[in-house]
């Protein structure tokens, strides 16, 4: 009896331990980003996605574990020529993403051998179309034009090439000393053709400077003269004012007597000064006589002024 209890008891204990060995087996729990490609009997069957999943126990079987994550491998160096016939040292990175697990799984043995293999190919096809110049130059344009290539081809194999970097492109040693003399060509040229613009610079500043100064003395000069003419102009018109008002004064005062008698006395003493400048200046000693004498001039000026008085009120 007790043997019955123990083997009905060591059955159920299998029993549970198959059933918790066969539920092991046919729950899958799929990570994030992840995809299992399932095969029941050696054929596809379906592929699994993030979360819970279930399997056939010992009919189905996960065959392929595919990350659905953006990866980065690197693309070995190698010898790429370009279109000048000069030889260079290529590598770049690589980043690519499974869409198509199924595809990924069965359409190419090692999808990132393939992928990186096409990427080689593609990219010493593209340098060699470029002159060494533009390598350096264009290295965006080649990026693009490397990944638009490698995507027309991975179709079939359910990856999508992202990006495409090169990392660094080495040209011959003598080409880089070359490179390095052009360079240097080129900044002194720069320098010598800098310092040219800026003599040129300075003398053109030295003249402009120069012509400014000339003009703005001539200006000064001509203002000088303008304001000089001008003052002359002034003066006369004044001289001419006052000596225009001192006969209209002198006209005035004549009319009257007394006016006549201070005339007649200044003329007489002007003209005894007359004669005494001439006999300072002169060796020759002049003799006074009635019609030379200061009464005879004062007489004929009076004359005049009787004259002038009469036309003037006739």
């Amino acid at each position: 009896m007790e043997d019955l209890f123990g083997l009905i008891f060591n059955f159920w204990v299998g029993f549970a331990v198959l059933v918790i060995v066969l539920v092991k087996q046919s729950i899958k729990f799929v990570p994030q980003n992840r995809a299992y490609v399932v095969e029941r009997f050696g054929k596809y069957n379906k592929s699994m996605e993030a979360g819970l999943n279930f399997l056939v126990p010992f009919i189905d079987k996960v065959a392929y574990d595919r990350s659905l994550k953006e990866q980065a491998f690197d693309v070995p160096s190698q010898a790429a020529i370009t279109r000048d016939n000069i030889s260079l040292v290529v590598d770049g990175v690589l980043y690519l993403k499974v869409l198509d697990p199924f595809k990924a799984s069965y359409g190419v043995d090692n999808y990132v051998f393939a992928v990186t293999q096409l990427a080689q190919t593609t990219m010493r096809s593209e340098i060699g179309k470029i002159e060494l110049d533009k390598t350096f130059e264009e290295r965006e344009a080649l990026n693009t034009n490397i990944v638009a290539s490698i995507n027309e081809a991975a179709g079939p194999w359910g990856v999508q090439v992202l990006r495409y970097e090169i990392k660094d492109i080495e040209p011959p040693r003598t080409v880089l000393e070359a490179m390095e003399r052009q360079m240097k060509a080129e900044r002194e040229k720069r320098a010598v053709i800098l310092e040219s613009e800026g003599e040129r610079q300075s003398a053109i500043n030295v003249a402009e400077g120069q012509k400014q100064a000339i003009v703005l003395a001539a200006q000064a000069d001509k203002e000088e003269q303008i304001l000089r003419a001008e003052g002359e102009a002034q003066a006369i018109i004044a001289v001419a004012d006052a000596k225009a008002k001192a006969l209209e004064v002198v006209g005035n005062i004549a009319i009257e007597e007394k006016g006549q008698k201070a005339i007649q006395l200044d003329l007489a003493a002007q003209a005894i000064e007359a004669k005494q400048a001439i006999a300072k200046e002169s060796s020759v000693v002049l003799l006074s006589d009635e019609k030379t004498g200061a009464a005879n001039v004062v007489a004929e000026a009076m004359t005049i002024i009787n004259s002038l008085n009469k036309g003037s009120a006739s």
